[in-house]
């Protein structure tokens, strides 16, 4: 399931987020790629330390707080989150990201720019699927988030700078046949309750969606 969950980061964060990693220390990108991604991997991510941890915290505050992002990816945990940065000419070539990042599993990836997109030409988010290779370019505070399984590459960057922060998420729930479909409940709860308030219906169906996610979380 792909979808772009739109102003997880209002305009105040958003400028001091862009902000804060302005003010970040750069590294080669390669150092975090695995053993086949680090050729076709030219960009630049931030190192480690406090400032960059800070920049995070916020993010994963945002994203837990967001209740799209919590009923599409049943969050367990973030196994990893960084700030990349792409220049003229940088890129990322095809590949498809690690199943196991520092212990966890990861069942879906996020990018979520803090560059707008008149900052920057190219570096177009491609994720591949078995009908037409997609090219997501989503404005800044916005997110896309997709399955990690699926190959995917970032375009050259042609024409300024593109900053982002990208993650990836251990969820609940690891078959996304089976998040979809609870997702799907999510929102058919919220429009019955909507309409129509708490009803015996919306009781049922409540009841369906949580005994499918107690059966179907991992232990």
């Amino acid at each position: 399931m792909f979808i772009v969950i739109g102003d997880v980061l209002d305009k105040h964060m958003l400028a001091t987020l862009h902000e804060a990693a302005e003010g970040l220390d750069f590294t080669d990108g390669k150092s975090t790629a695995g053993r086949y991604a680090r050729d076709v991997k030219a960009n630049l991510q931030a190192s480690p330390g406090e400032a960059l941890e800070a920049v995070l915290e916020q993010v994963r505050k945002r994203l837990m707080a967001n209740e799209v992002f919590r009923s599409v990816a049943r969050p367990r945990g973030f196994a990893r989150m960084l700030v990349s940065r792409y220049g003229p000419g940088m890129e990322y070539g095809t590949h498809v990201d690690d199943p196991i990042m520092q212990g966890a599993r990861t069942d879906l990836s996020f990018t979520l720019p803090l560059s707008s997109t008149e900052e920057y030409e190219g570096g177009g988010l491609v994720i591949e699927d078995a009908m037409e290779d997609r090219v997501i370019r989503v404005e800044a505070g916005d997110m896309v988030l997709y399955p990690t399984s699926a190959l995917h590459r970032v375009e050259p960057v042609t024409r300024g700078e593109r900053m982002a922060v990208v993650g990836w998420v251990t969820s609940w729930v690891r078959d996304p046949a089976r998040r979809e479909v609870l997702h799907d409940l999510d929102v058919a709860a919220r429009a019955l309750f909507d309409q129509q308030g708490k009803t015996p219906a919306f009781d049922r169906l409540f009841k369906a969606k949580s005994n499918l996610m107690r059966m179907w979380a991992d232990d």
